[in-house]
């Protein structure tokens, strides 16, 4: 097999770094919290979807079209943390329940949760250090202000009666940034500066924040981005424009491209039953295919036609996906199909993927090594680019880490703690790089899906109050892409931390301010949040479900997790992942490919071929037409182009609709 694709050290431009985070970027911040937060968290109830990228690209435009009226104009590195300050804060916390709006959603969820039908069955096991009382006026009056959520009830620091859920949620969001800077900052030194991974989505940021530094001049970058917002907008407007304003209007949408994708599932199964068939009309997909590397993209593609469309009535015919029944829709199918057989299979093609990254990761030390000794490259970081000492790094990493196997000891004593400390001090650590070593090749990340919950029922532990503690199971492996960003646009890594120390207390205080509004004007859900008043009530049934799967089961009960995770294909998903691999070797076939090949597993066709189809055009035709160097360089510009002209579609038409909003409410 060819090795994996590194950047050659002789290879790396010289780069001049400058700080980011300026008075200006700090205006930005407050701007963001205060008008870009409040219109993710409607967005969210009321479509499923956060305002990320619109956030992201309105507030660039805004501030470098003010800085440079203003004979200020905003260099590169103050546009990247801008960039990252409006990403940061919008971030969708969980896409399923379309919860945005930062770390107090989680309160609003729980309240919830506690309150519905769904938390019956385990409604004495729901504690109080989580969520008041339903029977509490916390939870009735719609109160976040209210001491159920803040007073401790007892001054006893050892006990469970002193946490409560705001400070335990504090708690939990500061020791996350401590862990994930300091161990994402040392994924990023090994995977980037000694194995040289190309990390082929990090010029997409960075392209954009580089071509609006250069707006109105003759730069190749600013003529390719506009050409790529143009037809962003012209594209948002009737892929996004169109069924949020409608859906205002009118009370149902009109789409002239289906979301997320149109979904052929239940027209062809009578031919293929349990094969999902679909095709996804976002552009985006498409100039996606155009960035990421070839050979990803079609082994991606491959293993998602291979497993969702041939596999899967394969499978049904021979009676292995007995979860599946006709007439279901592609997410119902995908979610039988999982549960029944792919669930399992790429847990073992991920520990294949964890044993061949050990193995990869012990070479290329090796070489790091032989390179130093030839003075190839050194191992010390750039001059200037705001580096910190990796021990330092690491020890925050460390504290953060203890301090929530502490706490979760403190609130679920009888839990055994040295899974605590297996969790937090072993895996994530071991996972997280594994994560952004993959990052690094394909863009993507790898997980093991229900770890948690396989590894709680395995103890034998008998209690719902195990899935609201704060165990420290965490992935850090994408961070490594977000230093690499920086990397490129020429920022100091310092800008990072002082953008963070800035953003924990605004997000902590504007979080809790726009929730506790939101939430005291209206229930959530209801008829003013349609996609929350749909879909939290499948959410809450998932999730009182998997809060089941350790309880006491009755004669004759099937603990639905255990029989999901079946060993033996597990086994079988890890032996063909190495196999595939030792095939490829022997063929010489691109790494790229295995890597493609391994996260298509149980994708969705809908949206690997139209990526495909991206990749394909790139390569057959923008290539000759525009010449290899100059399309590579190009294509991630003309994405971050595409995403600000629909962001700033998407903006104006959740502005539109919060108006509509208002103006309905008034008494005239």
């Amino acid at each position: 097999m060819a090795n994996a694709p590194t950047r050659a050290p002789e290879s790396e431009p010289e780069r001049r770094f400058e700080e980011g985070f300026t008075v200006k970027t700090l205006i930005g911040a407050f701007f963001i919290a205060l008008f870009m937060l409040p219109g993710g968290i409607y967005l969210g109830l009321v479509a499923g979807q956060g305002v990320g990228e619109a956030a992201e690209w309105v507030t660039i435009v805004l501030f470098a079209e003010v800085a440079r009226r203003s004979f200020m104009p905003l260099r590169k590195q103050e546009i990247y943390i801008l960039f990252y300050i409006a990403a940061s804060l919008t971030t969708v916390i969980n896409a399923t329940r379309g919860m945005g709006g930062g770390p107090f959603s989680n309160l609003i969820w729980n309240s919830y949760f506690v309150s519905s039908e769904q938390a019956q069955p385990l409604l004495d096991q729901i504690p109080r250090w989580a969520v008041p009382s339903p029977a509490s006026s916390a939870i009735i009056d719609r109160n976040l202000w209210h001491a159920d959520w803040w007073s401790p009830s007892t001054w006893q620091f050892w006990t469970q009666g002193f946490w409560k859920p705001a400070l335990i949620l504090i708690i939990t969001e500061i020791c996350g940034k401590l862990s994930w800077i300091g161990m994402g900052y040392a994924l990023f030194r090994v995977t980037s500066d000694i194995e040289k991974l190309p990390f082929p989505y990090a010029p997409v940021a960075a392209s954009g924040a580089t071509a609006l530094a250069e707006a109105g001049t003759e730069s190749w970058r600013w003529s390719v981005f506009s050409a790529g917002s143009v037809v962003g907008m012209l594209f948002g407007l009737v892929y996004v424009a169109l069924p949020v304003i409608t859906g205002m209007l009118f009370g149902e949408p009109v789409e002239v491209f289906p979301i997320p994708f149109a979904d052929y599932t239940r027209v062809i199964e009578n031919l293929l039953p349990a094969a999902i068939i679909g095709l996804s009309f976002s552009l985006g997909n498409i100039l996606v295919g155009f960035v990421l590397p070839y050979h990803i993209v079609l082994g991606a593609t491959v293993a998602s036609v291979l497993t969702m469309i041939v596999a899967n009535p394969i499978l049904h015919s021979y009676g292995l996906l007995p979860s599946y029944r006709f007439g279901s829709d592609a997410f119902l199918t995908k979610l039988a199909a999982d549960m029944d057989i792919w669930l399992s299979v790429t847990i073992g093609i991920n520990l294949a993927i964890a044993i061949i990254g050990i193995a990869l990761v012990i070479k290329a030390t090796a070489q790091a090594r032989r390179y130093r000794d030839e003075r190839k490259y050194s191992l010390a970081p750039p001059e200037g680019r705001g580096d910190f000492p990796i021990y330092t790094a690491l020890l925050a990493w460390l504290g953060a880490t203890v301090t929530l196997i502490w706490l979760s000891h403190v609130l679920i004593p009888d839990f055994p703690i040295w899974l605590l400390c297996a969790f937090g001090l072993f895996w994530s650590p071991f996972n997280s790089y594994i994560s952004a070593r993959l990052q690094g090749l394909t863009g993507r990340t790898v997980g093991l899906p229900f770890l948690r919950e396989a590894a709680v029922v395995a103890t034998g532990y008998q209690r719902a109050d195990v899935w609201y503690a704060p165990i420290p199971l965490w992935d850090h492996g994408a961070v490594s892409q977000r230093f690499r960003e920086v990397e490129l646009t020429g920022t100091k890594f310092t800008s990072i931390i002082k953008a963070e120390a800035v953003m924990l207390p605004l997000t902590l205080v504007f979080s809790f301010l726009f929730w506790a509004f939101f939430w005291k004007t209206s229930p959530v859900p209801s008829n003013q949040f349609p996609y929350a008043q749909r879909f939290w009530p499948i959410e809450a049934t998932i999730q009182s479900v998997f809060q089941q799967v350790n309880l006491p089961k009755e004669a004759g009960q099937t603990n639905f997790l255990l029989a999901a995770l079946k060993p033996s294909v597990i086994g079988i998903g890890a032996s063909f992942g190495l196999a595939f691999y030792g095939v490829c070797s022997f063929f010489k076939l691109p790494l790229l490919f295995y890597y493609g090949f391994a996260g298509g597993i149980g994708a969705y066709p809908a949206n690997t071929l139209p990526q495909l189809f991206g990749a394909w055009f790139g390569r057959k035709y923008m290539r000759k037409r525009y010449g290899e160097e100059n399309w590579i360089r190009y294509a991630p510009v003309l994405l971050a182009g595409f995403s600000c002209g629909t962001g700033l579609v998407a903006m104006a038409s959740i502005a539109l609709v919060l108006v509509g909003k208002a103006v309905t409410q008034l008494p005239y």
